[in-house]
C-alpha cells in the first residue's frame, strides 16, 4: 500500500509547486517598476483582465493612453508578455500576485530589469505637497555644450501633484509623460511597449535641471525655464532635396520580395506620401495609425502611401516579420518596403537616399505631386500626445493633400 501511495503523494506535490491553473494572475491593477541607472526605478501601471476566451490581456497606462497587450505565454512558473507591435517583451517568474524578469530587446541585446506586483498604489509615491506647478510651456535643452545638444518644448498641466503632458524635439515627441511634483521635484516616466523614459529634475528660481534616462543604456542632463512663446525650429525645413535634385528616387523590396520604386505605373499620376520610418519607432507608430486610418477614410481621394522601414533588426527575415507584423497590428494595405536592416542608423539611411540634404528623423514624411516632383518634406511627427499640435497637424495634412490633388 506505501509503493502504491507514494508516487501519487509524489506527483500531486510537484504538480502543486507550479501556479494552479485558475490563479496565474491576479485581475486588476499592478503597479509595476523597471531599473535605469543610477540606482533610479521607473514606476508605470498595469491592469490584468481576462477576456471571454479565458485569456489574460494586460493593459499599460499613461496618462490618457492605454495600450493593451493581448500576446501572453505561459510555461510552468514562467510568463512572456509580447508587445503588441514592437519587438521588445517581458519575461519572468510569476506567481499570481507577482512578475519579477526583464524587460528583453534581443536586437539590441538589451535587458531592463522588471518586476510587477498586485495591487493599485500611486505611480510615484510622495511624501511632501508640491512646491510649485509647472502647468504650461518649457524652453528645455538636453546635452548642452555637446554634440548631441538639441532643444525641446516641454508642455504640462498639474493638478495637485499629478502632473502630465509630453516633450516635444525637433524629431518627435516623447509621448505620454506621467508623475508628480514632490516638493521641488519634477519626476515624469512612461513605458510605451517599446521604450522606457524617466525625467528626474530640481525646479529652483523657475530653472528646471534634471536627468533624462531611457532604458538602462543611456542617459543625458537636461535644463528648461518657462516661456510661452517657445517654439521649435520649423519641421519642414530641416530636411529638404539638394541642389540639382527635384525628384525622390529608390528601390526597395516589398513583403513579397518585389521591388518597387516610384516610377512603378502605381504611383503614376498619382499624390504619393512616402514614409521614413522603422516599426521599433513609437512616433512612426503614433503617424503609421494616422496614415492607415486617413486612407481607409477618404477612399474617394486618390493617393498613394509607400513607407520605406529601417531597421535594427539583425537578419533581413527578422526585418520582414516585424513589417509584417504592423501591417497586421494597423490593418495597412499600403506597401512597407525594406530599405535598410541590421541598424537603423541615419547616416546609412541618408546614404540610401543621397538626393536629401540628411535623415535625422524617423519618422520623416515626404509629400510628392502628381508629375513627381517633391513639394513638402516633414520631419518627425507630432502624435496625439501632443494635443493640439496633433490637431492642426491632422487638419493642416487634409488640407495640403487636397490642395495636391487639386492641382
Amino acid at each position: 500500500m506505501t509503493k502504491f501511495l507514494l508516487p501519487v503523494i509524489m506527483v500531486a506535490f510537484l504538480l502543486s509547486c507550479g501556479p494552479a491553473v485558475d490563479e496565474k494572475l491576479q485581475l486588476g491593477h499592478w503597479h509595476a517598476q523597471m531599473e535605469v541607472m543610477d540606482g533610479k526605478t521607473l514606476p508605470l501601471d498595469m491592469k490584468v483582465s481576462q477576456v471571454d476566451s479565458g485569456a489574460y490581456h494586460i493593459e499599460f497606462h499613461n496618462s490618457d493612453e492605454r495600450f493593451e497587450v493581448d500576446e501572453l505565454e505561459f510555461n510552468g512558473d514562467t510568463i512572456t508578455i509580447r508587445m503588441p507591435v514592437f519587438e521588445g517583451y517581458i519575461q519572468g517568474v510569476f506567481d499570481n500576485h507577482s512578475i519579477k524578469g526583464h524587460f528583453i530587446k534581443e536586437s539590441l541585446d538589451r535587458h531592463v530589469h522588471f518586476q510587477a506586483d498586485f495591487g493599485k498604489i500611486p505611480r510615484f509615491r510622495v511624501s511632501e505637497l508640491p512646491a510649485v506647478n509647472v502647468s504650461g510651456v518649457w524652453e528645455m535643452a538636453f546635452s548642452e555644450n555637446t554634440e548631441e545638444a538639441y532643444v525641446a518644448q516641454g508642455v504640462f498641466a498639474q493638478k495637485d501633484e499629478i502632473v502630465t503632458g509630453t516633450i516635444r524635439t525637433p524629431t518627435g515627441d516623447y509621448r505620454y509623460l506621467e508623475g508628480v511634483v514632490e516638493g521641488d521635484s519634477l519626476k515624469l516616466s512612461t513605458f510605451d511597449g517599446a521604450h522606457v523614459f524617466l525625467f528626474l529634475g530640481k525646479i529652483k528660481k523657475g530653472r528646471l535641471d534634471g536627468t533624462f534616462y531611457s532604458g538602462n543604456h543611456f542617459k543625458e542632463p537636461f535644463t528648461a525655464k518657462r516661456n510661452d512663446a517657445f517654439e521649435l525650429p520649423d519641421e519642414e525645413s530641416l530636411t529638404y532635396l539638394k541642389e540639382g535634385y527635384e525628384r525622390l528616387e529608390f528601390s526597395f523590396p516589398d513583403t513579397n520580395g518585389k521591388m518597387v520604386s516610384l516610377t512603378d505605373p502605381y504611383f503614376t499620376n498619382k499624390v504619393t506620401i512616402v514614409q521614413l520610418m522603422g516599426t521599433w519607432c513609437p512616433n512612426c507608430l503614433d503617424e503609421s495609425t494616422f496614415l492607415a486610418n486617413y486612407v481607409k477614410e477618404h477612399p474617394e481621394q486618390d493617393i498613394k502611401v509607400v513607407a520605406l522601414a529601417f531597421e535594427y533588426a539583425k537578419t533581413e527575415e527578422k526585418a520582414f516579420k516585424g513589417i509584417q507584423r504592423l501591417r497586421e497590428r494597423l490593418n495597412i494595405d499600403y506597401p512597407i518596403l525594406l530599405a535598410q536592416f541590421g541598424t537603423e542608423d541615419k547616416k546609412m539611411a541618408h546614404e540610401k537616399l543621397p538626393m536629401l540634404n540628411h535623415v535625422i528623423s524617423y519618422p520623416t514624411t515626404i509629400f510628392i505631386d502628381k508629375i513627381g516632383d517633391v513639394r513638402k518634406i516633414q520631419t518627425g511627427f507630432n502624435g496625439p500626445a501632443t494635443g493640439a499640435k496633433y490637431e492642426a497637424y491632422t487638419e493642416n495634412f487634409g488640407r495640403y493633400v487636397s490642395s495636391l490633388l487639386a492641382e
